[in-house]
């Protein structure tokens, strides 16, 4: 195992930022660790690291325990924390060859090398990390990451703040990296996930509330489906839940509403008949697909 996680806790004052975590991740692949705000996936990722040391519990990385081998498991880690760390005044290649003496790598340059093409900085090795975007700044991030070729790859909420294309090209890289390496993606956005993870471990409130793989977890639950409904006017939920069938109702916005029914039961006539009742016309009606959203919903609802 890349990573093993045994009954992690992490208490702060009368708080418990991590209650009991444990998991475990095979070599190679991309798994979306997901979860709220505060939800507790950047305490985790700074266990994992050997940057904060757990109130209880064992983990860890390739083999080495985070207590008694942190030396280890740091060089077995590559870590972009979410505050992207970055000596902006210099130089891109400057940075990286810093980055590696620091490693102690041999043939440094050639690695070097090697990282600006992988991460697609050749154009920009020369120019000054403070004069980067902010995507370019995240591929410095990641190439100082896995400049010294670790197994794992810890990367905390990596896209954020990106535009849609440093958002794909980034999303690439994670790709691309994956199939060699573990990579252990802490995000809270859920088309992050949907894009580019095998497998999803949601958290919330310090405890693990699923894990599994991407597409299974889409299919769980399915005793229900959802039809997304839109009408031409405001509605109370009291009444939608009232109507033959509708077991859930979530509103979605002012007029758009998710309804949620069993799913040998039609209630598309019932709805329909439910506006014409309450002077409403139904603008859209429609089948939701049903994603890792609404399993993200449902599980850290509350």
């Amino acid at each position: 195992m890349s990573i093993s996680v045994r009954g992690i806790t992490k208490v702060y004052g009368p708080q418990k930022a991590l209650d009991d975590v444990s998991f475990e991740l095979a070599k190679a692949g991309v798994v979306g660790f997901l979860g709220p705000n505060g939800a507790g996936k950047s305490t985790m990722m700074k266990v994992l690291t050997c940057y904060l040391p757990p109130t209880s519990g064992e983990a860890s990385v390739c083999g080495h325990d985070i207590r008694s081998a942190s030396m280890q498991v740091r060089r077995n880690v590559g870590y972009l924390p979410e505050h992207n760390p970055l000596y902006v005044d210099l130089y891109v290649r400057e940075y990286l060859e810093f980055v590696a003496g620091i490693h102690g790598l041999k043939g440094k340059e050639a690695r070097v090398r090697e990282m600006i093409g992988l991460v697609g900085l050749e154009r920009e090795q020369h120019k000054r990390i403070g004069a980067l975007s902010k995507g370019y700044r995240q591929r410095v991030g990641l190439a100082q990451a896995l400049i010294h070729d670790p197994q794992v790859l810890i990367l905390d909420e990596p896209t954020s703040g990106l535009d849609p294309n440093q958002l794909e090209e980034v999303r690439g890289l994670i790709r691309t990296v994956g199939r060699e390496k573990t990579v252990l993606l802490s995000t809270h956005i859920m088309q992050e996930v949907e894009a580019i993870c095998e497998r999803v471990i949601i958290i919330d409130r310090g405890r693990i509330v699923a894990d599994d793989r991407a597409d299974r977890l889409r299919s769980s639950q399915r005793d229900l489906e959802v039809l997304e409904v839109e009408f031409d006017g405001g509605v109370e939920m009291r009444l939608l839940l009232a109507i033959p069938g509708v077991v859930q109702a979530r509103q979605e916005g002012p007029v758009r509403w998710a309804i949620g029914h069993a799913r040998d039961q039609d209630v598309r006539p019932a709805v329909f008949q439910f506006a014409v009742d309450h002077g409403r016309k139904v603008l859209t009606l429609q089948k939701s697909t049903r994603g890792l959203e609404e399993v993200f919903k449902e599980l850290t609802k509350g």
